[in-house]
């Protein structure tokens, strides 16, 4: 199926990456040869979205890491992630000898959606839990976004209904229309945690007390057996899709996880 690029963009990307996106070539593709075609057609302009709280990201970090060193890895911090979020990223940079690139919400947004609202605003609604994962999650991204060509991000169609027609590489209108690339689009969880055991990928230490997924401290707990993965994640809420705008397109034009 084709997908026509918007005009803006297709007058940027070369004729084979264009016609790549447009015929989606790459599905059939491993995560290692899209990941491969990324940096060869986007490195330096290209960096992997993780959160270091999913062991997808961290998969994806050691199979870039693998094929260009060099490779870059960015992750937001919102001012409410756990320690154990922290520590993971030390050890990245331990390990891999790799400067993790650290973003920040602006100040003055913060301040000034916590003086009106409270710092805990997020439990009051999910309009004002949308409002605090923009300001704090969404716009950092896209700020950084708007200076490269392409970024990885670590998406699974299995993960919720509204990932489920992931594509493997896709233009995101959302955020300016750079190029996103979700290799492991149609990998299960047991395949990533297979990957990150063979590999001995570090993780999130959370992981092994029962966070199958970590964002910030006062939005993420444990899950319980049989709930779903997702669960733990801004677990006061009845909203299915628990997103928080990253990936997620909305009709106010903003993205939602």
């Amino acid at each position: 199926m084709a997908h026509p690029l918007p005009a803006s963009r297709e007058k940027e990307l070369s004729a084979e990456v264009a016609r790549v996106i447009e015929r989606d070539e790459l599905e059939p593709a491993s995560a290692e040869e899209i990941l491969t075609w990324a940096i060869k057609n986007f490195h330096p302009r290209l960096a992997l979205s993780a959160s270091f709280g999913a062991p997808d990201g961290m998969a994806l970090l050691h199979m870039m890491h693998a094929i260009e060193p060099a490779s870059r890895v960015v992750v937001i911090d919102t001012g409410r992630l756990p320690q154990q979020t922290y520590d993971l990223i030390d050890r990245v940079r331990d390990r891999f000898d790799k400067k993790v690139e650290v973003l920040f919400p602006d100040a003055a947004d913060v301040g000034e959606m916590v003086r009106e609202h409270g710092p805990n605003l997020f439990y009051e609604s999910i309009e004002k839990r949308r409002q605090c994962c923009r300001i704090r999650k969404v716009d950092p991204l896209r700020r950084y976004l708007s200076e490269l060509d392409a970024y990885v991000t670590g998406l699974r169609r299995d993960q919720n209904a509204n990932r489920s027609s992931t594509r493997k590489v896709e233009i995101d209108r959302a955020n300016g229309g750079v190029v996103k690339i979700n290799p492991i689009a149609d990998w299960s969880h047991e395949r990533v945690m297979a990957y990150v055991h063979e590999h001995d990928v570090p993780l999130n230490r959370l992981h092994a007390q029962g966070y199958p997924s970590v964002g910030c401290a006062p939005c993420t707990r444990a899950v319980k057996p049989g709930e779903d993965a997702r669960a733990g994640r801004w677990w006061w809420e009845e909203d299915g899709t628990k997103e928080c705008g990253l990936h997620l397109q909305i009709e106010e034009g903003g993205s939602g996880i």
